[in-house]
């Protein structure tokens, strides 16, 4: 029980901190309203994005039921993918506890708005990465720690292995 309050605590703060920040921007920035905070790095952007990462399918007509789904289907194998996981394994219980804040989150907006609100703008002087939050910030980070959770158990069983 000591590791789905990890994930359940995880979820929770990523989520509520991914909304906040969302109500925040958008409710004191202007749409395109650019706030810099480390020059040639790093602004607070609002911008809003119809579609996936990279505004993937942003003008396609099936956009917001295919995307609504497929955050749905991804919550609930999060869910189903956690009662497998090792109850000791705290990384990948805090890891499922990112990518789960994160689904949500980009839900929640695309069910109220029909996009998502993006801000975090990370450039170098003008080439920049396309905006995002901290639902999709949530979601690479626990990709990562899974990929590196995976790394672990392999390597573990070749040493094992070979012993």
């Amino acid at each position: 029980m000591k590791n789905y309050r990890i994930f359940a605590l995880t979820a929770a703060i990523g989520l509520l901190l991914d909304q906040l920040s969302k109500i925040y921007i958008g409710g004191t920035f202007e749409l395109h309203q650019t706030l810099t905070v480390v020059k040639g790095f790093f602004n607070i952007t609002y911008v809003r994005n119809p579609g996936a990462a990279f505004g993937i399918l942003a003008d396609n007509a099936i956009r917001l039921p295919f995307f609504v789904g497929v955050s749905l289907l991804a919550g609930i194998g999060i869910l189903w993918y956690l009662r497998k996981v090792d109850r000791k394994d705290s990384w990948q219980h805090f890891a499922l506890g990112l990518l789960f804040s994160g689904a949500i989150g980009n839900l929640i907006d695309r069910i109220r708005l029909g996009e998502v609100i993006d801000f975090l703008d990370v450039h170098w002087y003008q080439y920049h990465w396309p905006a995002f939050n901290i639902a999709d910030s949530a979601i690479c980070v626990g990709v990562a720690i899974l990929l590196l959770c995976s790394w672990r158990e392999e390597r573990q069983k070749k040493q094992t292995k070979n012993a």
